[in-house]
């Protein structure tokens, strides 16, 4: 069959590590292709319409968008920069054809570029490379590009990658300029750079052939299958057949058939191979599954999505609050909701396990986890989990875990501590870069179990002055044994609902994380002891009157201020034999055996 080009599309990716500008490189050229009208109010980071993205400041979804430049239309795919929804990147580099690499002037290649990275050029993507944030006075361009050199010639497949554009640019000022330093006023070489550098989509004749590489819902439409068309064209109402996984074929017909132009989906009377497509009507479609003409079914080779890193328990809440603040409680209704999650977030891994009521859940990390946790929560769930622990499997005999690169960037007072801790944890220092300003580019090898809980404690022993990513390397044998250091834990010894007079006792033992007027149960956990071991207090004890006491002495206690804890905090903090309780109104920490009886006899019995 012959070969045809669509020259009057592009289909790109924008791809980077976190925090490198890809959303705000998107938001201006949505901006300067004049989507939008000049009186219209669209604000920043237009791609992060998720709360909890804006909330967080991170992309977590990959999302479509599509400009028009000179008469040529060009989609943009925004993916997410952070490692834990690496996921992302790898089921939607399929729908391109180019991709446009945002490398910081200042921080340079890092280690979610080289995934990336990976990624695209394995895929056989036209790379064009783009020096970001060039207007902050301390960016160092020269050595960014030499470095970024170098890793191109470590991840190139041909030699025809290596010669790549480089353009410098400032997102969020909207300018690009193709000589660092030059006076630059717009995207317009950005965008003549995409339509000579990145290739037209190459279009082979024949019957309907279309690959799944993402998945919507509407409450009106159902099930939207997000597609790109490889051969043939799509009209509504068209017979078509989807080919699973398996080669199990079953017959569709196709509802309304829309393409993207800005932050619309425009419906169509037909796209053709080349498009970027939203389809409705197929309500049994899976990500990675092909869509073919029903009479010449064709099967597409499908996304390879990597293994999952972490894993934990999701299940009923068993506590003595089950049931008082969320609307979705039951087993079946956390079933339902993992399953659906499963057809959207495709590096998402869930289980059943031999009890009825509690699920085992995988994902890339920490962070992919306590999102799908957050969303679960907004949208009225009720539930406990566990704590997160690292994946394992036995090859050759031997047990093997996942290893990550850590790289962390700091000041030389901090180089100290940070030896320690991490030392602990197993990790072993591969590189250091000290700039000969007082900043230190550190870089580990180290287990995912050692980067488990390890965050909260950064965050403190750095007091805010340092960042670190980390990137899987793969799996290598067991690294040995880590030990805990984190203290016991304050927990309560009753019922009730804690007062002044009881968290006063207990400040004296250690850190509350609860204030006065808070319920409680017994085996509830409401502060970090300043001893090793668990410690149960009575925080509902009241003052005893008498007719000597006046009432209002109590007045003069003054409690430190709870420390309170954030979810991903929560999942760092907690022990093995402990729980994170999860509604929709609070977050709870808890033993897994709730009385002290309980706990005695397991300890006992180990």
């Amino acid at each position: 069959m012959g070969q045809l080009h669509r020259d009057n599309i592009r289909n790109i990716v924008i791809v980077a590590h976190v925090d490198h500008g890809k959303t705000s490189l998107v938001d201006a050229m949505l901006k300067q292709s004049k989507i939008f009208r000049d009186n219209q109010q669209v604000g920043q980071f237009i791609m992060d319409s998720n709360a909890l993205e804006r909330e967080k400041g991170i992309t977590i979804l990959a999302k479509n968008t599509a400009v028009i430049y000179r008469g040529t239309k060009i989609n943009i795919i925004d993916t997410p920069g952070h490692a834990d929804f690496s996921g992302e990147v790898e089921r939607v580099v399929k729908m391109a054809d180019g991709c446009l690499l945002l490398v910081d002037s200042i921080e340079g290649p890092m280690p979610q570029t080289k995934f990336v990275l990976r990624q695209a050029l394995a895929k056989g993507l036209k790379p064009i490379v783009v020096i970001n944030k060039t207007d902050r006075g301390n960016s160092r361009i020269d050595e960014v590009v030499r470095v970024t050199q170098d890793l191109f010639l470590e991840l190139a497949t041909s030699a025809d990658q290596l010669d790549f554009p480089v353009l410098y640019a400032s997102a969020k000022d909207g300018i690009a300029v193709t000589e660092p330093g030059a006076e630059g006023k717009d995207l317009v070489p950005l965008f003549e750079c995409i339509l000579q550098q990145v290739p037209p989509p190459v279009i082979e004749e024949g019957p309907l052939q279309m690959l799944v590489c993402s998945l919507d819902y509407d409450s009106y439409r159902g099930k939207i299958a997000i597609c790109r068309i490889y051969r043939g064209k799509v009209a509504p109402h068209d017979r078509v057949v989807v080919i699973d996984r398996d080669n199990n074929i079953t017959e569709h017909e196709v509802g309304q058939v829309f393409t993207y132009l800005g932050l619309n989906r425009l419906q169509v009377e037909e796209a053709k191979a080349g498009d970027i497509v939203a389809i409705t009507g197929l309500n049994k479609v899976s990500i990675g599954e092909t869509i073919a003409n029903w009479e010449q079914p064709e099967v597409l080779p499908g996304i390879e999505i990597s293994e999952p890193t972490v894993k934990m328990t999701l299940g009923v809440n068993t506590s003595p609050f089950a049931g008082l603040e969320g609307r979705f409680c039951t087993s079946r209704q956390l079933r339902e909701r993992l399953h659906r999650e499963l057809e959207t977030n495709v590096a998402l891994q869930a289980d059943d396990t031999d009890s009825a009521d509690v699920f085992l859940i995988a994902g890339r990390g920490e962070l992919h986890l306590a999102i799908l946790i957050e969303t679960m929560r907004r949208d009225g769930y009720e539930f406990q989990v566990s704590k997160p622990e690292a994946i394992t499997r036995v090859l050759d005999g031997k047990l093997q875990e996942p290893v990550e690169g850590l790289t962390i960037d700091t000041t030389e007072d901090n180089i100290g501590f940070l030896m320690e801790i991490l030392s602990k944890r197993q990790a072993q220092l591969t590189n250091m870069h000290n700039d000969g300003q007082g900043n230190v580019r550190m870089e580990f090898r180290i287990p995912t179990r050692g980067l488990i809980g390890f965050t909260s404690a950064f965050i403190t022993a750095t007091r805010g002055e340092a960042v670190m990513n980390t990137l899987i390397l793969g799996y290598e044998p067991w690294y040995g044994e880590i030990t805990p250091d984190r203290d016991g834990a304050l927990v309560a010894a009753a019922n009730g609902v804690a007062v002044t007079y009881g968290l006063n006792h207990a400040q004296g033992r250690g850190i509350t994380f609860i204030e006065p007027g808070t319920h409680v149960y017994e085996g509830m956990i409401v502060g970090l002891n300043s001893r090793a071991q668990d410690t149960a207090v009575n925080v509902c004890k009241e003052k005893k009157r008498t007719n000597v006491r006046s009432s209002t002495a109590d007045i003069a206690i003054k409690l430190t201020p709870a420390v309170k804890l954030s979810l991903e905090q929560a999942l760092d903090f907690i022990k093995d034999d402990e729980l994170v309780e999860v509604t929709p109104k609070s977050l709870r920490l808890r033993k897994k055996l709730l009385t002290q009886v309980e706990r005695l006899k397991a300890r006992h019995a180990a």
